[in-house]
């Protein structure tokens, strides 16, 4: 889908979430915030937090893709863009980013496929096109079938900067729109290979080692999982009022310890899961 079409309707988006969320009359402080599919749950779980702490603050959360926080947030159409890949030297201009959290990329396969552990490179072997079939890295004899995300999706830029480096991924890979549509390609197939975001994770696929490490709270934290990405909220400039307000809670105790029952590592080491 063409950026700017995408654009539009974010912004629409935008616009109708806040016709539904504030009521005519009624004095809110508004908050908009847009961008990263993987960022989006556990943005919306710290504003409905806040927002029943807060009262008359009302905080609307849209998708969009990474590419699409960054630009709406450059733009000042959102308040808080969210990305989960680190910026390029030619998106930082003008942006704060605030690092929240550091969440994993998982591998996912469909549960019926008996492989546990991939390399690095068998990795990228395998998303290049140069492994086609399952059984030439232990698995079935059946061709398998990549799926990615789609352009514009942070969690696709850091995996090409984690795994792929300077090789490019199969043109025969299938292009999903979110997380949650690379999870289900993956449910429905067999012989399918994708990569999620570890917050996003659930028993109807399964998460494999990458070059011996299991994907975990732990091993992102110590570093020794291979595959990490950050959490980001993005702002125009530095924040101010209600929004700095917000991002300043997010940097709590309270707000750190909702990043981490998402099963995101917190910025701030040795938070409690009942603070």
């Amino acid at each position: 889908m063409d950026s700017k079409v995408k654009l539009g309707i974010i912004i629409i988006l935008i616009i109708i979430g806040a016709y539904f969320l504030f009521k005519p009359g009624v004095q809110y402080d508004r908050i908009e915030i847009a961008g990263s599919t993987s960022v989006q749950p556990v943005a919306e779980k710290l504003a409905e937090k806040y927002m029943e702490k807060h009262p008359n603050v009302k905080i609307n959360v849209q998708g969009g893709g990474s590419g699409m926080g960054i630009r709406t947030a450059q733009q000042g159409i959102v308040d808080i863009g969210t990305s989960s890949k680190k910026l390029k030297d030619n998106e930082k201009d003008g942006l704060q980013d605030f690092v929240i959290g550091t969440d994993g990329i998982v591998i996912a396969l469909n549960t019926e496929n008996n492989v546990t552990d991939l390399s690095t490179e068998q990795l990228r072997d395998i998303f290049s096109g140069k492994i086609t079939n399952w059984k030439e890295v232990g698995g079935p004899d059946a061709t398998i079938h990549v799926i990615v995300r789609e352009s514009g999706s942070g969690t696709l830029s850091s995996f090409k900067s984690l795994v792929m480096k300077k090789t490019n991924i199969t043109s025969d890979a299938i292009v999903q729109g979110s997380t949650e549509a690379v999870k289900q390609a993956i449910k429905q197939d067999p012989y399918a290979i994708g990569f999620v975001s570890l917050s996003h994770m659930s028993s109807d696929v399964k998460a494999i080692e990458v070059d011996g490490i299991t994907p975990s709270e732990t091993t992102i934290a110590d570093g020794s999982y291979p595959l990490q990405v950050p959490f980001l909220f993005l702002t125009k400039g530095d924040p101010k009022g209600i929004t700095k307000d917000f991002i300043d809670w997010v940097f709590s105790a309270e707000g750190q310890a909702i990043i981490r029952e998402e099963k995101i590592v917190p910025a701030i080491a040795n938070v409690s899961d009942d603070t």
